[in-house]
């Protein structure tokens, strides 16, 4: 059984490596809200339509005070092109040994399409300035999860 985290729980510290160059890293975020959100694979149609979704909400989630960070198994050449594709404009890091999915309990059991199988559940995290959860969303529906988001945050669309 996968652990999964709850409000108030110190998020998991991580650096990986992002599409585009260089690294992520749990000190990156420090002293800053963050969304860390976990999606199965690059280009696929879930996981392109939530990309796109964080992308035309970036500009009210960081007007609100957050950085957003997608994380995927993905190696980072596809992380790239996906990005240069979608235009995307927010850091998509490459987790391809899932440890860090893991340490989230964004890896594990899930259900698709009927039949239990074990990868990456969607999943997104809300983490505040010291580090610790302020939400945790696991088995997220791709469509519609950026504006229910914002709901749950109090941000308005921009």
């Amino acid at each position: 059984m996968t652990t999964r985290l709850s409000p108030t729980d110190l998020a998991p510290e991580f650096s990986l490596p992002v599409a585009g160059g260089g690294t992520i890293s749990s000190a990156d975020l420090s002293g800053k809200r963050a969304i860390v959100y976990f999606y199965p694979a690059a280009s696929t149609p879930g996981c392109t339509t939530q990309a796109c979704d964080f992308r035309d909400s970036l500009a009210s989630l960081q007007g609100a005070g957050f950085t957003v960070v997608g994380i995927s198994p993905d190696p980072v050449s596809k992380l790239e092109s996906f990005v240069t594709s979608e235009h995307l404009t927010f850091p998509l890091a490459s987790d391809e040994d899932k440890s860090v999915a893991t340490a989230f309990g964004a890896y594990g059991e899930k259900k698709l399409y009927g039949k239990v199988v074990t990868g990456i559940i969607r999943s997104t995290f809300v983490i505040d300035a010291e580090g610790r959860i302020e939400l945790a969303q696991y088995n997220v529906r791709a469509t519609g999860h950026v504006a229910k988001l914002r709901r749950d945050l109090g941000i308005d669309a921009a």
